[in-house]
């Protein structure tokens, strides 16, 4: 079994916002599976189903993002799963430009406190993740204000797209492995460039 996460805050005010990317993408593939809600247990809203022929558990931390490692090793102690090689988190990334995608096996928290939280939590910061790109801070700018900000209509529209390929990129992961998919969407944006 594999569990998907996707981190952000849970109510309407913060729908859409920047720091939202991992809900967006967790309601992506619930709709595109036909993922069942289980309700809420161990600090989330979750569902059981199954993408590309693996039993999946997708949950939305309801801790606020700061706290996302609350809710996640629940998860991971109570399925008894390994966070190395049976835990997905999607997430946004300030690093990245809006819409761009990075897939990575391990790493460190970069800054973002969601992930330092589950980093803490589950005591490794080997696990996969989906980083879904949100664009840098503009100077002078508060960093809560910008990731609880809300994207221009510009930048929404391949935000919606990545939202996407994030849900993609989870498929591909499950059915064809991390390296399979870090392969295919850590390369794309260079090969472009390159053919240019």
């Amino acid at each position: 079994m594999f569990l998907i996460a996707g981190l952000g805050n849970p109510g309407r005010q913060y729908e859409k916002t920047r720091h939202n990317m991992g809900f967006d993408t967790i309601d992506e593939l619930i709709d595109r599976h036909r993922i069942p809600q289980g309700g809420i247990a161990h600090k989330g809203m979750y569902g059981k189903g199954m993408i590309a022929g693996e039993k999946v558990l997708a949950v939305k931390p309801l801790t606020y993002m700061n706290l996302s490692g609350d809710c996640i090793a629940e998860f991971v102690n109570y399925y008894k799963l390994d966070p190395e090689s049976e835990l997905i988190v999607i997430y946004d990334d300030i690093d990245l430009e809006p819409g761009q995608l990075r897939i990575r096996k391990k790493g460190s928290a970069g800054g973002h406190n969601g992930i330092k939280s589950m980093i803490t939590r589950l005591g490794t910061q080997n696990f996969y993740r989906i980083k879904v790109g949100v664009g840098a801070k503009p100077q002078g700018w508060d960093l809560a204000d910008y990731v609880l900000g809300r994207f221009s209509a510009e930048d929404r529209e391949v935000v919606d797209i990545a939202i996407k390929q994030a849900a993609d990129a989870v498929e591909m992961i499950l059915e064809k492995g991390i390296d399979a998919a870090m392969n295919h969407y850590n390369g794309a944006g260079k090969k472009k460039k390159t053919q240019e």
